[in-house]
């Protein structure tokens, strides 16, 4: 049966899985204020090495594309695009407000997640978890108000921002552990052959980094 590696380096907390024919094995809950550089490829050679597996042992390899830290989204897909490569295998990129809009229960559900500076990162799902408004960065204020009237179930790993203006909605914590929800929505892509050579993941940053806004401020 096929294993699956996933990883979420987006952020302060991230998370590692190992999936064996789309069912999870084990789920590793990481924190790296400092950034997981230094710290991911240890993380993963021991969650390996606990179920008896090597990187050519893997038959696909999945991590979040963004948005979310620079660095983080960088570390991440550089790590997964370097498993890939070396052991000839498949890659896929989820997005991260994606996986988070799995632990909804609702036919709509918005997905947000702090960007800093005042913004957010939204996104719309459907119950199929596709995508109904694509994903913004805004300040919240603005993108609440692009929102279909209805009942919409709000979906965040931290509601501490938001919870004045979300005031009486209907709101859904998802775990700050995203990567078995990647994992499994790869194994749904690799299982449907959407999963790609590791060269043609790319990033989903959504906003520009600091760099690029600087220059054209300049």
């Amino acid at each position: 049966m096929p294993w699956l590696l996933a990883l979420d380096t987006t952020a302060e907390f991230g998370s590692l899985a190992v999936l064996r024919d789309g069912s999870l094995v084990e789920e590793v809950p990481l924190h790296s204020p400092d950034g997981f550089g230094h710290t991911i490829f240890g993380a993963i050679e021991a969650l390996l090495a606990r179920h008896e597996l090597t990187p050519q042992m893997i038959d696909c390899f999945a991590g979040s594309t963004g948005p979310g830290s620079f660095t983080g989204v960088r570390v991440g897909l550089t790590v997964i695009k370097g498993l890939a490569d070396a052991t000839g295998r498949p890659a896929v990129g989820i997005s991260n407000l994606q996986a988070i809009a799995t632990f909804g229960l609702s036919a709509l559900r918005a997905v947000v997640l702090d960007a800093r500076r005042g913004e957010v990162y939204g996104a719309l799902f459907d119950s199929e978890l596709r995508v109904l408004q694509p994903e913004v960065v805004s300040r919240f204020a603005d993108w609440i108000t692009e929102l279909p009237l209805g009942e919409i179930e709000f979906v965040a790993q931290d509601f501490t921002p938001f919870l004045q203006p979300l005031a009486g909605r209907r709101m859904t914590q998802a775990p700050r552990a995203l990567a078995a929800a990647i994992g499994k929505l790869a194994w749904q892509a690799f299982m449907e052959g959407r999963a790609v050579d590791a060269a043609a993941l790319d990033a989903n940053y959504v906003r520009r980094s600091d760099a690029e806004l600087l220059w054209k401020e300049m």
